[in-house]
């Protein structure tokens, strides 16, 4: 008698050409999203989101107290903290929560005690125009002017 065999399953071939195809999807994949790329703009957003919420509330500053630029913004740019143009004490909590600080100083929390403390971020005024610059963007120096 004739004895027929029962073959369930998959070859070692068709195993090895599906995690194959799965192998290049999943390249495709990571090649598209580019998760290094998209940290790096998500980290330049919250710069531009941080300068311009020291901006605001430096102009609200300067609104309240009659156009005067807070003291330590000179014409050169200074960082914003405590050895610098000490604006925490000027602006926190009137103006503004908390300073923001860069996403590169992995400090975490933003800054609500004025003591010792650095930003990252740096400060200019020239005539009554103040600028506030990222220095450590993934592209380049990111700055808003008001």
């Amino acid at each position: 008698m004739l004895k027929l065999r029962n073959n369930k399953g998959f070859t070692l071939i068709e195993l090895l050409v599906v995690i194959g195809i799965l192998a290049v999807l999943l390249a495709i994949t990571l090649i598209a999203v580019n998760p290094g790329q998209q940290l790096q703009q998500a980290d330049d957003t919250k710069r531009r989101s941080d300068i311009n919420a020291i901006l605001n509330a430096v102009n609200q500053y300067m609104v309240a107290n009659n156009g005067q630029v807070p003291a330590g913004i000179g014409a050169t740019e200074t960082a914003i903290s405590n050895t610098g143009a000490d604006l925490c004490s000027l602006l926190v909590p009137t103006y503004i929560a908390a300073l923001p600080q860069d996403p590169a100083s992995n400090q975490g929390a933003d800054i609500t005690d004025c003591t010792a403390y650095d930003t990252g971020y740096e400060a200019s005024a020239e005539n009554s125009r103040v600028t506030i610059y990222a220095p450590d963007a993934n592209g380049g120096t990111i700055s808003v002017t008001r």
